[in-house]
């Protein structure tokens, strides 16, 4: 099992931050780093940065959002990236929901068609080929191909899965699916959805990757540890997709609190109605020690995880020194 690190949830880290700890990241021995969206800095621009002061860090997306960007441009974004770093590029998408598909100006329908149709347009302009896609969702027009024959040409391609259909997909047309907010048993109930996939599709079940996040935050006194954990927790709990996911998880009175609340009095109430209980139940860690968060990774490892995701969540500014110092600590305990 291989594991990754993400900076991304709920701090603001600067862009040249990270860049500047790219070789921290790599000599500590996470394989790959990994870079959201939403609203925070643009991924491509940052991971870019991070392969050019890395020699065999992979960098990738998770999540990059369909809707953000045609998927011709994104083929013409994953080719250049691909050839900057030497064949590095992890590239996580997703079809995120209403609320972000409407900042593009999109509709969040057929999200199962969208992301195929998607998926098929970046791998043939990144691999060079000529494009002519005639689709349900996605139309390229005709006699589009890159004006250079790229140096590695066969993209990583990553999908955000929950559901059965969604996962089932994954196995079918991904090399790995990306689980978030996952306990242990979803885990292992999306890695039998996507091997179903890929064996449904003549492909090797187990040459398709899981990897699945776990957030950590580390202080010495880990009521602090709690605080930011708590914070992106609530988002999932009133988030769609994740909240149902949750509840069918077992969650239902828990996440039907978090929401009353939030409903009542905003989000700050909503916080304070989730649990350190529930919190202790959910894929988070707040540590007192990297040696401890070590200790605790083992019952997502064991869930039949290739790839396990740390995106770390600081408790103190500025986040890029708390993230340094988590980085070191890893480095230090290997």
């Amino acid at each position: 099992m291989v594991y990754d690190i993400e900076l991304n949830s709920v701090a603001h880290y600067p862009a040249d931050g990270l860049i500047e700890i790219a070789s921290l990241v790599e000599d500590a021995g996470f394989g790959t780093f990994w870079k959201g969206e939403s609203n925070s800095t643009d991924p491509l621009v940052v991971i870019s940065g991070m392969a050019a002061r890395t020699k065999t860090l992979k960098v990738g997306t998770a999540i990059y959002h369909i809707y953000g960007r045609s998927p011709v441009t994104l083929g013409i974004q994953a080719a250049t990236l691909q050839d900057l770093s030497n064949g590095r590029l992890m590239l996580g998408l997703g079809v995120a929901n209403k609320t972000i598909a409407a900042w593009h100006g999109g509709v969040f329908d057929r999200p199962l068609r969208r992301i195929r149709e998607y998926v098929e347009i970046v791998r043939k302009v990144a691999a060079g080929e000529r494009v002519e896609h005639e689709g349900e969702r996605y139309s390229t027009g005709k006699r589009f191909q890159l004006s250079w024959k790229p140096h590695h040409p066969q993209l990583t391609v990553f999908l955000a899965g929950l559901g059965p259909k969604m996962t089932h997909l994954v196995g079918e047309i991904a090399e790995g699916v990306c689980i978030n907010m996952g306990i242990p048993s979803k885990i292992r109930e999306i890695g039998g959805n996507v091997r179903q996939g890929a064996t449904d599709a003549g492909r090797d079940p187990q040459k398709v990757e899981i990897m699945a996040k776990v957030r950590v935050s580390v202080h010495p006194d880990r009521a602090v540890a709690r605080t930011k954990l708590r914070q992106v927790l609530t988002f999932y709990n009133i988030a769609d997709h994740y909240s149902t996911m949750l509840k069918d998880c077992g969650f239902e009175r828990e996440v039907t609190a978090v929401q009353e609340a939030f409903r009542a009095n905003g989000f700050k109430a909503a916080i304070q109605a989730l649990t350190d209980d529930y919190m202790d139940k959910l894929p988070v860690i707040p540590a007192t020690s990297v040696e401890e968060v070590r200790d605790r990774l083992g019952p997502i490892a064991e869930a039949g995880v290739t790839r396990l995701s740390i995106p770390y969540v600081p408790c103190s500014e500025p986040a890029i020194d708390d993230a340094r110092r988590f980085i070191e600590g890893w480095r230090k305990t290997g």
